[in-house]
């Protein structure tokens, strides 16, 4: 089977499952396992990644005005590959390539035309459910069955010693600081399975838009700073952008590679937060944090 995937959370799903020498294509952000790299990449984004955040968030709201893409695909090098299936998503525009960008690039496709299969995970229950339908597309059902049922099953460990802590710390998890968002989708439920109380976003809902009285009303124990799409390196020059958000001495950890990723490490993305926010019960976490 010949798999292209525009997901870094499905690429990661699919070496986990055993097919990493069956991927042909992948994202541009798709970076994990190492080695990937020598993987054709698909797509480019129309902005550049490695501008502050109030730039990226201009330049998105542009394109969209516009009725643009935020993402370009090289369509002849989609069709020079020959998937038989192409991984996608419909979660979030900004996120990653969607259906509409690849029905445009398979317009003149001639030919068998291969199958899409578009992830769309709200909550930590979707996340594990997609684990097991990319299983079921590239061919490995019961491998993506076994997968996601021990994902399950370390989630389910981590939530029981999390219920050891003396205390449990309010806390504000942001995923874009100019403008503010806090963290929604799986990320409410990350919090109170590490033994938090999440203040902002709601279980299996898109990430909200807050303002700055908000968050300084809710006066929180914890701000978790976990930027969508940068790295730990590029969060940190961000927060220091943002003095109101730097006085709150906010915890960076890596969104990028973690918690705004569904795949397979939202098992770690949790280790890490039960790490920050009760580091007496994992003595030797080493989270990716400042």
């Amino acid at each position: 089977m010949r798999i292209v995937s525009l997901l870094p959370s499905a690429t990661e799903s699919v070496c986990a499952l055993g097919a990493r020498a069956e991927l042909v294509g992948r994202s541009h952000e798709c970076d994990f396992p190492a080695g990937l790299e020598s993987l054709p990449a698909i797509s480019s984004p129309r902005l550049d990644p490695r501008a502050p955040g109030r730039a990226i968030h201009d330049r998105v709201e542009e394109l969209v005005s516009r009725g643009l893409s935020i993402y370009e695909l090289d369509a002849e090098r989609l069709r020079a590959l020959s998937p038989d299936v192409i991984l996608t998503q419909t979660l979030c525009g900004v996120c990653a390539a969607t259906p509409a960008d690849l029905e445009a690039a398979l317009r003149a496709w001639t030919g068998a035309a291969p199958r899409i299969v578009s992830l769309a995970p709200l909550s930590l229950d979707d996340v594990l459910r997609d684990v097991t339908r990319v299983g079921v597309a590239i061919g490995r059902p019961e491998r993506g069955a076994a997968l996601a049922a021990e994902l399950r099953a370390r989630i389910e460990s981590v939530t029981v010693r999390a219920r050891g802590a003396a205390f449990r710390p309010r806390v504000a998890a942001l995923e874009w600081l100019d403008p503010l968002i806090g963290g929604g989708n799986w990320m409410p439920e990350l919090i109170e399975r590490a033994d938090g109380i999440s203040l902002f976003g709601k279980a299996g809902e898109h990430s909200p838009r807050l303002e700055w009285d908000e968050l300084e009303a809710a006066d929180p124990d914890i701000v978790v700073v976990v930027p969508c799409g940068f790295s730990l390196a590029q969060a940190r020059a961000e927060l220091e952008r943002v003095p109101r958000l730097r006085a709150r001495n906010g915890v960076v950890l890596d969104g990028n590679q973690y918690f705004n990723r569904p795949g397979p490490r939202i098992v770690e993305s949790l280790e890490i937060l039960l790490g920050v926010l009760h580091p007496e019960l994992t003595p030797n976490q080493g989270a990716p944090a400042s």
